[in-house]
């Protein structure tokens, strides 16, 4: 959460950020400058080896796809249990949550927005074609996320601004390596348009999956112990 990089959840003005709106809006910052250097990092793998772009871009989505895994279960577990005591919904948000919203951010919304843009793109889903490879990669997520919280977690360096750029940035990476893997070989002809709609394509997901909802299952499971 934005204002838990300042002092202002510890002097209760957690309501000011506590909007789905709020949130996205605080982090919109963090995705433009994550895309842009995702696209920088792609330029540069295209003019070293330009002969290999699908096949080195294929290669390095799932590398990519899978690290995001890794921050989202382990910022889903650690939000939820800052909030909530409840051990196995966090075992089952830390799960679910990063599953959905990986897959949207990586995948999904990747594939639409090619088709957007007039490209025949493919659908490929490593949940259930690379399942022995993406499973590793969740459950030490949620691992991390279950020990980082067990420390003073307000002054974790998950809360800085630094750790949130380095997560989208990851998610960001996955998405754009998967535009070029599944069809849009091409996507500097409109490298404006794709860098506009990857900024929505990496924010909502990993706000949504890291802040908001693990907040949300965990303020109302609190709430209905009261």
């Amino acid at each position: 959460m934005c204002c838990e990089s300042e002092n202002n959840c510890e002097k209760g003005q957690l309501e000011r950020h506590n909007t789905i709106i709020d949130e996205i809006v605080c982090h919109l910052p963090i995705a433009i400058f994550s895309v842009a250097m995702s696209m920088v990092v792609l330029s540069f793998l295209y003019y070293v080896n330009p002969a290999e772009n699908k096949l080195g871009a294929y290669r390095l989505f799932h590398n990519f796809h899978y690290l995001h895994l890794l921050f989202a279960a382990t910022g889903t577990v650690l939000t939820f249990r800052r909030y909530s005591k409840n051990k196995m919904l966090a075992i089952i948000i830390g799960f679910l949550a990063p599953a959905f919203f990986c897959t949207l951010s990586d995948m999904i919304l990747p594939y639409f927005s090619g088709r957007l843009l007039g490209v025949d793109m493919s659908f490929h889903w490593c949940f259930v074609k690379k399942l022995s490879r993406v499973l590793p990669f969740v459950f030490a997520g949620m691992l991390n996320g279950w020990l980082m919280a067990d420390h003073d977690s307000n002054k974790h360096l998950f809360y800085s601004q630094g750790f949130h750029f380095l997560h989208i940035f990851v998610s960001a990476m996955a998405s754009i390596l998967y535009l070029v893997s599944f069809g849009f070989s091409n996507w500097y002809n409109q490298i404006g348009f794709v860098f506009i709609l990857l900024i929505f394509v990496v924010l909502a997901p990993c706000t949504l999956s890291d802040i908001v909802v693990p907040m949300i299952f965990a303020k109302r499971d609190k709430n209905t112990k009261k």
